[in-house]
């Protein structure tokens, strides 16, 4: 049926004016930036981590998300891995993991994870999860008991908690600050005008409401992150670092948003490297510990450094 159904088209379009087919014909997107251009990842190191994630079946968002940073990262002896299953009970604009109804939690994860971690040699693990609302806890135990495990398995391994809001519940977070990540990272992702578009069930005072109670909590280190492109102005993404930094927030990482596939939100603007250098300096200026701010920035990238 296929190829029948090409015979008859393709003589069609060579009948036709090169104006007529230019009206029909898909159009070609528009090319990103060539500051966008990703190099292949390469280097003994990538190569061995590589082999070890294929022979063993591992998890990592490095590769499921087809991360621009994979093969640097892991060069570098870093990686990120998605707990809590790869479902999510919400419908964030911008972000390319599925949604609906999540499958039965595998209390043997953690273990998992921390037999991954060793495999794989890790030297700092930045772990996330997709949203469980579905859940009393909110998946906040589950969070609890894999960094327990990591550390069990894995002393010398340091760690990020790349967290979701629990919907702001105290009770869930101080289950990730209980268990003591070097890191606690909470996204941000948009300035406060674009939330509810980009983010839908979130909100912006909530996420900065987690951010502020993490560090009046005591956990030493915390961070955020905002994507760039999605139409918002200069003067909102600098209030929105006012607002990370009048949070007490460390380490700022900024990125140009990417659209997963044509049911999710479009790129208004792909921001310069110019403009990206800008907002850095703006970050370092307001007193920020670390800014990461390029177009292939995202949440790990260089998540070693921001412990120091």
């Amino acid at each position: 049926m296929i190829n029948t159904i090409l015979c008859i088209f393709v003589p069609y379009f060579k009948s036709m004016n090169t104006e007529t087919a230019s009206n029909i014909l898909p159009k070609e997107r528009t090319p990103k930036p060539k500051w966008l251009r990703v190099k292949l990842p390469t280097g003994k190191k990538y190569t061995e981590l590589r082999g070890l994630v294929d022979k063993y079946k591992l998890n990592t968002i490095c590769t499921s998300g087809s991360c621009p940073n994979m093969g640097e990262c892991w060069g570098e002896g870093t990686a990120t891995f998605m707990i809590l299953g790869n479902i999510c009970t919400r419908s964030c604009g911008f972000c390319g993991v599925k949604t609906g109804r999540p499958e039965t939690v595998d209390w043997d994860e953690p273990e998992k994870v921390a037999r991954s971690i060793k495999l794989m040699k890790i030297k700092h693990a930045v772990l996330t999860s997709v949203d469980r609302d579905d859940l009393k806890d909110m998946g906040s135990i589950m969070w609890a008991e894999t960094v327990k495990a990591v550390r069990r398995m894995n002393p010398e391994t340091t760690l990020e908690t790349l967290i979701p809001d629990f919907q702001g519940i105290e009770q869930h977070i101080d289950r990730i600050i209980d268990v003591a990540p070097e890191v606690v990272s909470h996204n941000i992702e948009t300035v406060r005008r674009l939330t509810r578009e980009v983010r839908i069930q979130a909100k912006y005072d909530r996420s900065m409401g987690v951010l502020k109670y993490l560090k009046q909590q005591g956990q030493r280190r915390t961070k955020s992150g905002i994507m760039l492109g999605l139409g918002e102005t200069r003067d909102e993404v600098v209030e929105t670092l006012h607002d990370l930094k009048a949070n007490d927030v460390d380490v700022v990482t900024i990125g140009q948003y990417l659209q997963p596939s044509k049911k999710h939100l479009p790129v208004k603007q792909f921001i310069s490297p110019e403009q990206f250098e800008e907002y850095r300096q703006i970050g370092l200026d307001l007193g920020f510990r670390h800014v990461e701010s390029s177009a292939l920035v995202r949440s790990s990238y260089h998540a070693q450094k921001h412990i120091h």
